[in-house]
């Protein structure tokens, strides 16, 4: 991967992550797309996963930590993963599916180490499905936040690369193309 095209990809996602900071609804931040874009964009698998992990933990250092954020830091591991399977297909279908895949991915996981760690609901598949239901209302503001993120991120990535062809990792250009 190009210096210039490194940069670029984590300029971006250093600036999404740190939309963290600014005051927004519940649940609508930017954390979940700037994984799924970093394993779709950065070329460098350990890139890939160290860039967001540093970016949520650095905003995590000016917001505060919280119990239990072993459970959703995995879920972006996860969230990472899914981008890896994007990077020869990022186009908006495929990136579409790939947000709510990641979206759906942290609501069960983030709300399984709830109910999990948790002493609110008990420790029963009844018990389980009300935290998922419970948590529903918030489900919406992830699913619109990831949309969101995403869409600049990836969009705002693909216009930069056709302004700037050097941007497009190598091979990717013919594909890109047909």
């Amino acid at each position: 991967m190009s210096n210039v095209r490194a940069t670029v990809v984590i300029s971006m996602i250093v600036g999404a992550a740190a939309s963290r900071l600014i005051p927004h609804p519940p649940n609508m931040a930017s954390i979940t797309a700037v994984a799924l874009f970093s394993g779709a964009c950065l070329t460098r698998k350990w890139l890939a996963f160290l860039v967001p992990l540093l970016a949520l933990f650095a905003s995590d250092l000016v917001l505060g930590f919280y119990s239990h954020m072993e459970v959703v830091y995995g879920s972006f591991v996860l969230v990472v993963c899914v981008g890896l399977l994007l990077r020869r297909r990022r186009t908006p279908l495929p990136v579409a599916g790939a947000v709510l895949a990641s979206s759906l991915l942290f609501f069960l996981i983030t709300n399984f180490g709830v109910w999990w760690f948790g002493t609110l609901y008990p420790k029963t598949p009844a018990g389980l499905l009300t935290c998922y239901i419970a948590a529903l209302p918030f489900f919406q503001n992830t699913l619109l936040g990831d949309a969101l993120y995403a869409t600049v991120l990836f969009g705002g990535f693909a216009l930069a690369e056709k302004q700037w062809p050097s941007l497009t990792e190598p091979g990717l250009a013919k594909q890109r193309l047909s």
